[in-house]
């Protein structure tokens, strides 16, 4: 449905090197002809969380430029509080998030907007924000050629994990989980940590990969199929070797939760020919940052394919992201 909408929305300019398509996370624009710079536009919803929010959007949409070979440089929150509860505490807390994210990153807040309105019940933070890449080191998710292999940087869910720990923590602690587990897990938004800003931009900067993408909403599973889709490829994933923490699998069990479709930013998905994979591992071994192959492409006509214990599977696949389930 998304893509029949999309061909209804004027998308056609020579500037616009990348437009809205499946399964892309950003837009690349070439804003000067006689420059190496290309602009990279992003804009994403923070709608799960309440806690970290601001963290969150920043970190999403710096996420969603990385994976291009982008720099972030400037953002735009649009942040709107309930009326029946917004506070000067509050708003505090957001934009002090907010500055704090982006100070990290070396971010520019460049403008934006903010307001009290009756048509949300929790605070959400819609955030913009533009980077530049230079056009040698441009990378898009549908650069993935049939005989890639599939490469997964970190394990899932790690935002996933956090938002349950920091949402459902009363709960939890009602039905006996221990406290330091809790925080280890609300934690993962920090450690691990939700950014791939450091991995995606070097391996982009080392021109070893065809194709990045991060796997948010609807998991990791999702997003390979929307890397998949983005290519216009087939793809065939080993779902054993996807690591899933023990922390994070009792966590996604308590509330019946797939791992596989629970949001999944931390991680991050490529692909690349098998004569960069070594080189890839290493340089990113060399940041502290562990990857495996997950997979392979695939010919379009060959589809989407699971394995188990080397025997197929259906591929897992989720309507909407698992983590819906906690407010259900």
């Amino acid at each position: 449905m998304l893509a029949e909408l999309l061909r209804t929305l004027p998308t056609q300019d020579p500037q616009l090197l990348l437009g809205p398509i499946v399964g892309e996370d950003a837009a690349v624009i070439d804003f000067d002809a006689g420059s190496d710079r290309l602009l990279v536009v992003k804009s994403d919803p923070i709608t799960f969380a309440t806690d970290q929010i601001g963290y969150y959007a920043v970190n999403i949409c710096a996420n969603d430029l990385a994976v291009t070979g982008a720099t972030p440089r400037f953002f735009l929150p649009t942040v709107l509080l309930p009326a029946e509860n917004a506070d000067a505490e509050m708003a505090t807390a957001i934009f002090g998030q907010i500055g704090q994210a982006c100070r990290a990153l070396g971010v520019v807040v460049a403008g934006g907007h903010s307001e009290v309105t009756p048509t949300v019940s929790q605070p959400v933070v819609a955030g913009a924000m533009l980077g530049e890449v230079r056009r040698s080191h441009f990378v898009r998710s549908g650069g993935s050629q049939p005989g890639d292999l599939l490469l997964l940087v970190g394990s899932v869910p790690i935002e996933g994990t956090s938002i349950i720990a920091r949402e459902m923590r009363s709960y939890l602690l009602a039905e006996g989980w221990d406290t330091t587990e809790l925080e280890k897990a609300a934690n993962y938004l920090f450690s691990p940590g939700i950014s791939v800003l450091e991995p995606a931009l070097a391996a982009a900067r080392a021109g070893l990969v065809t194709a990045m993408h991060d796997p948010t909403e609807g998991g990791l599973a999702t997003g390979i199929l929307e890397l998949a889709m983005a290519s216009e490829t087939g793809v065939a994933i080993d779902l054993d070797q996807i690591p899933v923490s023990e922390l994070s699998q009792r966590l996604c069990a308590t509330f019946g939760l797939d791992p596989l479709g629970t949001l999944a930013s931390g991680a991050l998905l490529a692909t690349a020919s098998p004569a960069c994979v070594d080189e890839l591992f290493d340089l990113w071994e060399g940041m502290g940052r562990s990857a495996r192959i997950i997979g392979r492409i695939l010919p379009a006509h060959e589809g989407f394919q699971a394995f188990i214990h080397g025997e197929q599977v259906p591929f897992p696949t989720f309507a909407v992201d698992e983590i819906t389930k906690l407010w259900s």
